[in-house]
């Protein structure tokens, strides 16, 4: 007997979010986790909040919500305030009833540029790596460090002279429209003598040579080597060096007196960073240049000179999923400290889904 298909809406529901969610689904471990993460930064958000005034979106609830945008690859916020709407599973993860309404996508990202300025993606990595280092999975002697460029929220139309008449890219020709095409060919265009209006921060960067050139910004990680989770992170201008400067910073923050290894590929095979790597206690197990290496017998006799360079290929692991499931490969933020702030706040993501992948919870 055929079913007939109803289309009368029903006044009552008697249906439990908790119960519409699989037992065995992938988000619960990593909700266990976050929810413990953030009770840990507790008294962080008080003080970010007056006591007084209109109520705001629960910084809890806004640290879910952005978690879930990472995680599940959505580009922009309204479209995540979409999802948060008719999606029973994001509104469990967040902690939404199924009748509860859902902010304005322009209220929440108000309340979302509150946190950048709070800087809690730090804070929120850091209590995440609490987690792992209470389950035993952080090495504190053994580490990796590289860096990778970020294609920056803006175009090459709006890279130009910092200093008198703008050049035939700033000029559009009469009835072709707003966007017209232009023709870069034979002009010289440098960081020294020019800057995006759109977003004057980011430099003009390519990945190697005969490698096209876009406006970028410059992610780094430092990576544990025993189950390749990020300790650190930081995004600065794409200039030629950034990679060696943020690389020392990244191994200043390491706690501990104790000798540690780094791991890095050949960009990081100068004599400057191997004499700082010493001056830290730190034997640099820097890959070889074929001339001119700064590494010499004393490092790559050992046996852990050949491991470190195995496990140090599990950052292009990490810059890949920031890129392609946290939609890192072309920003949606401007400015070094929004870019900075999402960069870290994905690597705290990346984190707690390789600890769920390692069956701790």
């Amino acid at each position: 007997m055929r079913t007939p298909d109803h289309r009368q809406q029903k006044m009552f529901f008697y249906v439990s979010v908790e119960e519409r969610v699989p037992k065995n689904h992938s988000l619960r471990p990593v909700k266990a986790m976050v929810e413990e993460c953030l009770k840990a930064l507790d008294e962080r958000f008080s003080k970010m909040y007056s006591s007084i005034g209109r109520p705001s979106i629960a910084p809890e609830r806004l640290l879910k919500a952005l978690l879930l945008q990472v995680l599940y690859s959505i580009r922009s916020e309204r479209a995540l305030i979409e999802h948060i709407d008719f999606n029973m599973l994001f509104r469990w993860f967040i902690g939404l009833h199924l009748d509860e309404p859902v902010w304005n996508h322009s209220t929440f990202s108000k309340n979302r540029d509150r946190l950048i300025e709070s800087d809690i993606a730090v804070s929120f990595l850091k209590s995440v790596l609490a987690k792992a280092e209470e389950q035993g999975l952080l090495s504190r002697e053994h580490f990796s460090v590289d860096g990778t460029l970020l294609e920056a929220w803006a175009s090459l139309k709006s890279f130009r002279p910092k200093d008198g008449p703008p050049d035939k890219s700033g000029t559009p020709a009469s009835g072709e429209g707003r966007n017209p095409e232009v023709d870069f060919h034979g002009e010289k265009r440098k960081n020294e003598t020019h800057a995006s209006t759109t977003d004057p921060e980011s430099l003009l960067a390519r990945k190697g040579k005969g490698k096209e050139a876009k406006l970028s910004y410059t992610g780094h990680a430092l990576m544990e080597n025993r189950n390749g989770l990020v300790v650190n992170a930081v995004v600065t201008r794409a200039t030629g060096t950034c990679e060696r400067e943020a690389a020392v910073e990244l191994l200043w923050g390491i706690e501990g007196q104790h000798r540690i290894t780094v791991g890095a590929d050949k960009a990081y095979d100068t004599k400057g960073f191997v004499k700082d790597c010493r001056g830290m206690r730190i034997t640099p197990h820097v890959a070889q240049k074929r001339k001119d290496s700064a590494i010499d017998q004393r490092t790559t006799r050992h046996e852990g000179y050949s491991v470190s360079r195995r496990k140090r290929k599990r950052i292009e692991e990490i810059f890949g999923w920031l890129k392609t499931v946290a939609c890192l490969r072309k920003l949606r933020h401007r400015g070094v400290r929004k870019v900075n702030w999402i960069f870290t706040f994905a690597a705290a993501a990346y984190n707690l889904v390789r600890m769920r992948n390692l069956a701790v919870v």
